[in-house]
């Protein structure tokens, strides 16, 4: 695995290469590498503290989340809803039997609140509204057994972005 070799051979692998392919390999050992490091920091605590109005690159809201990690760092991320539902969906796919699917007594994958449709007029209403089942089921999710708290969807949800380091100023 590339991984495992050393830092000259990992060079070597790599100068050896034409430049596409060159260029491909070390997208990849940074990909592994990623996926190496998330696999050691987990999800400790989530709290939906907030929500947010968004213009860009529509009119929209965010949900500013506080996430404290394995590694005793915290960092806010925000997410709009129509993340949670995409994060929803991948997890009931991924893990039907905890979803509920062949027997609903056994479902233990929290529901997501589901999408309101309002007037314009109400929109922060409404996004205030939900975002305590928001932070009910970002907080059950993460206390669910590992194979779902920290599968990659989880912990890739959660995980700060560029765009949570930057936020837009409104």
């Amino acid at each position: 695995m590339l991984l495992s070799l050393s830092r000259s051979r990992r060079y070597i692998a790599y100068y050896s290469l034409s430049g596409a392919a060159a260029a491909c390999l070390s997208v990849a050992f940074m990909h592994s590498l990623c996926r190496v490091k998330m696999q050691f920091r987990t999800v400790l605590d989530v709290k939906v503290v907030d929500v947010e109005k968004r213009r860009n690159p529509s009119k929209h809201y965010v949900y500013l989340i506080n996430v404290t990690y394995s590694d005793n760092t915290s960092h806010i991320i925000y997410r709009r809803y129509s993340k949670f539902f995409d994060l929803q969906m991948q997890i009931l796919d991924k893990f039907p039997i905890e979803g509920g699917q062949k027997d609903p007594k056994k479902r233990i994958i929290p529901f997501l609140p589901g999408k309101i449709l309002f007037r314009r007029s109400h929109v922060r209403d409404v996004a205030m509204k939900r975002l305590r089942f928001i932070d009910d089921y970002c907080r059950a999710l993460v206390r669910l057994p590992p194979q779902i708290s920290q599968s990659e969807e989880v912990l890739r949800f959660f995980e700060t972005k560029a765009e949570d380091a930057n936020p837009p100023v409104e």
